[in-house]
Order: C-alpha cells, then sequence, then structure tokens
C-alpha cells in the first residue's frame, strides 16, 4: 500500500510521512458479505500478534458469521441503531479480555489496553484487504456476558462488524459516515507535564 485509497483522499491528509495504512483505516457502516473465512480468520492472525504485558494475550474474539445459526443472537445483542447496519456485515465480533496474567493470578492492569492493540491490529489488517472493520460500543454488555457464558475474570470490552464496503447510498442518511480526521499533534501531545486544554461536556 503506497498510497491513499479514494474513500479516504482530499478528507484526511497526515501533517507527517506516515505509513499510508494508518489513514486510510477508517470505519464505515455500509457492509455486505463480500468476504471469506479465510480473511475473517487472516484478521484474527493479525490481532493474535499484538503486544501485550508480560505476553498474556489477554484478549478472546467469539463471534458468529451471517450463515451460523447463533447469527441472529449475535445481531440481537445490538442497539436498534447499530443492528439497523451492522447486521448486514460478515461476522461480528464480541471482544473480551482475561483481567489476570495466567502465570500467577495477580491483576492485569492493563488487559483492556492490550486489547485494544488486539483490535487495532484487526482493524488495520482489515484497511489492507479494503475490508471494513467497526468497532462498537452500543450493544448490552450484561447480556452479552450471559448468552456467550463469559465468565467472571473476563471484561466484555467490545462488539466489532466486520465485512466487505457496501454501498453507502442503500443506507438512510443518518446512518452513512465518511472518513473523518483527527485532532490536531499539539492537541494531544504535550512534552513534560499534562498541558492540555480540557473540554467540558456540552450541555
Amino acid at each position: 500500500m503506497k498510497e491513499l485509497r479514494d474513500d479516504v483522499k482530499g478528507k484526511r491528509s497526515p501533517d507527517y510521512d506516515i505509513n499510508p495504512l494508518f489513514v486510510n483505516r477508517w470505519s464505515p457502516r455500509a457492509l455486505n458479505r463480500d468476504m471469506t473465512e479465510e480473511d475473517l480468520m487472516a484478521l484474527f492472525e493479525a490481532a493474535r500478534w499484538a503486544p501485550s504485558s508480560y505476553n498474556n494475550q489477554h484478549w478472546r474474539f467469539i463471534y458468529a458469521t451471517h450463515e451460523d445459526e447463533n447469527w441472529e443472537e449475535f445481531v440481537d445483542l445490538l442497539d436498534e441503531f447499530n443492528a439497523s447496519w451492522a447486521s448486514d456485515g460478515y461476522a461480528l465480533i464480541v471482544m473480551v479480555s482475561r483481567e489476570t496474567f495466567e502465570f500467577n493470578g495477580e491483576e492485569a492492569i492493563t488487559h483492556s489496553f492490550d486489547t485494544g492493540a488486539a483490535w487495532e491490529n484487526l482493524a488495520l489488517e482489515a484497511a489492507d484487504r479494503d475490508l471494513a472493520a467497526h468497532g462498537i460500543q452500543g450493544f448490552d454488555y450484561e447480556d452479552a456476558r450471559e448468552k456467550l457464558d463469559v465468565p467472571e475474570g473476563f471484561s466484555v470490552e467490545a462488539m466489532v462488524a466486520v465485512g466487505g464496503k457496501g454501498d453507502q447510498s442503500k443506507l438512510d442518511e443518518d446512518v452513512r459516515v465518511e472518513p473523518n480526521g483527527r485532532k490536531e499533534l499539539n492537541e494531544i501531545t504535550s512534552k513534560g507535564t499534562f498541558d492540555f486544554e480540557v473540554a467540558e461536556p456540552e450541555e
């Protein structure tokens, strides 16, 4: 991958010379089922190689594809808005993380941080394959824990919808999303101390 893809050109522009893969990754809501089981396993393979504290590899992926008999059970975990578009994808994934270290049973403070690294690997591999991977927090966390038999000691972190990139024009206007920009570097970096403007929530 040597350049920005057509869907992000003119909408995103990095200030420094970085691999275009990072800019090409975004989270479409227009999905289709134009991918394969081999593609899905490749996304999990990329996630498998993420860094983690003490190599604990805290992340676990519970998934269903649209061909599985429990597909609707995964769709039903989503809120109405997210179900309206995510159900068009190839697979739905529930990400959970182990809260303790396997080698000594002690608390692993960075289990969510490390699982986020695995999600990013998955998302970047999807971008490299020109597939869509969209992280979701709009679902019933407790229902996911119960229905998917997630034991104590594991945190339910997020859901992910994956698939081919679909046709945005088929989505309702309030569901469509475009590649967006990012805060400026001087808004997210501070040398030496915490020197950031803290935005207050809008009323």
